[in-house]
Order: structure tokens, then C-alpha cells, then sequence
């Protein structure tokens, strides 16, 4: 064996079934030029921070209130913890990648970003469903809201909610780890499923139609419940002789609709960039990393600024930390 070159040896252990692939991928990078790094990493960095500061208030302030211990906040609750494990899925590793520019990623810290990347995204979905259910209930049904949505019930759709999307993505991941893989060059910039699905050298039709079947029930489902909900919202309203109910109820779907259709529509870019051969790398990069900036840094600040009850409670706790003058 000592005269065989590196390449013979790689085609024997391939027709012996053992493929010689490095457990270390290589991601494609941003491609910044050298002036561009700098800032590029304090933007990232920045923009952790505040993701992180801006979730973590909105997730204290609803946790240490029991005023706010209602079924609106308490289904608002699961948006900023999914938003910190979206964030964390990716950042650290951009960051890193620019600061020590650093291209290389072990295979199982890329699976593992990788899913917390896809339970972020159909987490935001599952979440903004059930409050838009919720709404529905306060708005149609104000005299059996208490009734319908008591805590037992708020609790039941939370773990409904957390259970469907591990157990639909983990199936997704299940279907990806069971395929031999051939490759170590990633096609993105970061991990996602995708991604890895091309650096495997086997037949993925049943991985292609699982996500696409994910895909089309989990779009047609949560745009169905929420279009149904807030048709019958705006009927309500629109029916109510009370300025005040129903200038603060369209004040709280407006919010809540400017949040779904912001995730929705930069989910549907990412998706489709996939679908566009001819698109260029840098678009696509660009596109599939606004998905993961925007909404986990728009939403605390616009559920926040928008919503009297955590907006009052919010600016209370600050106000009485800092001592008076």
C-alpha cells in the first residue's frame, strides 16, 4: 500500500463503501474585500447584541410581571425565546468566520446549526398561528374568552406548538443523517438543510419530497388559520360601535401582521433563491442571512413599542433603575 497514491487510495475505499471524507466542511464564504471585514464583523456583532438585549427584555419583563401572565402574552412568550435560538444558531459562527476568517466548520456543529436554523423558522410560523388564533378569540368571542382560553388550554397549544415543530424537523434531519455523504464543500455561507443535502451521493427524492410536503402544509395550514382569523377580525370590528375597541384591536393585528408578513416574505426569497440556478452567491447569502437578522430584531422592538401593557412595564423597570438626580 505504501505505493499507492492518495488518489488510488481514496477510489478503493469508495468501492469498499467507505468513502474518505473529511469530517471538517468548508463553508463559502462571504467574499468581503479586506476594508469591508471590519465592519461587516462589528454589524454582526452589534446586531447579536441587540437581538439578544431586546429579546431578553421583552422575555423578563412578561416573565416577572404576573399582570402579564395572560394567554396574548403568554403565547407571545415562545417569539423571543425562538428568536434567541435562531440568532445563536447562526451569529457565533459569522462572527467567528470574520474575525478569524475561518471557513472551516466540523460536520456535526453544521448539523446542529443547521436544525436550530429550520426549528427557528417553522417555530415563528407555528407561533404567530396560534396568536392570531388568540386574537381571533379576544376580538369574536370577547364574553367566552376567559372561557376557551384558560390556562390549561394556552399551555396545551404552547406544547403543541414546541412538540410538531422538533418533531417535524427532526424527521427532516433523520431522513438527512441516514444518507452516506460524498462532499465537504458547502454551497452556503452557513448551514442549513439544503445545504447538506448536496454534499450527500445518494438518491434524496424522499428527503426532497418530505421538505417540500413540510413545506406546502405548513404554508397552506398557518396561512388558512390566519387569513380565516383575520377576516372574521376585521368583520368584528368593523361591526363594533366602539371607537376605542376597535381602533385598539386593529392597532394589535396591524402588529401582528406586519411581523408575519415580514418572516413570510423573506422565508418565500430564501426559498425561492434556492429554486434560481442563475442567481448569484452573494444575493443568495444575502437573502437567506436577512431572514435570520430582521424578524428576531424587529419583533421585541415592534411588540414592545406597540403594546401599551409591555411598553408601560418595560419603561417602569428601567425608570427604577436609574437612581433620581
Amino acid at each position: 500500500m505504501e505505493g499507492i497514491s492518495n488518489t488510488s487510495r481514496q477510489e478503493i475505499m469508495l468501492e469498499n463503501g467507505l468513502p474518505n471524507v473529511s469530517s471538517i466542511l468548508t463553508l463559502q464564504g462571504f467574499n468581503l474585500p479586506p476594508q469591508s471585514v471590519v465592519p461587516a464583523f462589528l454589524f454582526a456583532s452589534l446586531n447579536y447584541m441587540i437581538i439578544l438585549f431586546c429579546n431578553l427584555v421583552l422575555l423578563l419583563t412578561i416573565l416577572l410581571n404576573k399582570s402579564l401572565h395572560q394567554p396574548m402574552y403568554l403565547l407571545l412568550l415562545s417569539l423571543p425565546i425562538n428568536d434567541i435560538i435562531g440568532s445563536t444558531g447562526l451569529f457565533p459562527q459569522v462572527i467567528n468566520e470574520l474575525l478569524l476568517d475561518s471557513r472551516r466548520i466540523p460536520y456535526n456543529a453544521c448539523v446542529t446549526q443547521a436544525f436550530f436554523i429550520h426549528i427557528y423558522g417553522v417555530g415563528s410560523v407555528f407561533i404567530l398561528t396560534a396568536m392570531a388564533y388568540d386574537r381571533y378569540v379576544a376580538i369574536c368571542c370577547p364574553l367566552q374568552y376567559g372561557t376557551i382560553m384558560t390556562h390549561a388550554h394556552v399551555m396545551r397549544i404552547i406544547t403543541l406548538m414546541w412538540l410538531s415543530n422538533f418533531a417535524v424537523i427532526g424527521v427532516l434531519f433523520f431522513l438527512l443523517l441516514r444518507l452516506p455523504r460524498c462532499r465537504s464543500e458547502m454551497p452556503h455561507s452557513y448551514c442549513d438543510n439544503p445545504s447538506l443535502l448536496r454534499l450527500t451521493c445518494a438518491d434524496t427524492t424522499i428527503n426532497n419530497f418530505y421538505g417540500l410536503a413540510l413545506l406546502a402544509v405548513t404554508q397552506v395550514v398557518t396561512l388558512g388559520i390566519i387569513f380565516c382569523t383575520y377576516i372574521q377580525i376585521l368583520v368584528a370590528c368593523f361591526r363594533s360601535k366602539r371607537a376605542d375597541t376597535k381602533s385598539k384591536a386593529l392597532q394589535t393585528c396591524a402588529t401582528h401582521l406586519i411581523v408575519f408578513l415580514l418572516l413570510e416574505c423573506l422565508g418565500l426569497f430564501t426559498i425561492i433563491s434556492y429554486r434560481i440556478p442563475n442567481l448569484s452567491a452573494q444575493t443568495r447569502r444575502f437573502i437567506g442571512v436577512s431572514t435570520m437578522i430582521f424578524p428576531p430584531t424587529v419583533n421585541p422592538i415592534i411588540y414592545g413599542l406597540k403594546t401599551k401593557e409591555i411598553k408601560d412595564k418595560t419603561l417602569t423597570f428601567f425608570c427604577s433603575k436609574i437612581p433620581p438626580g
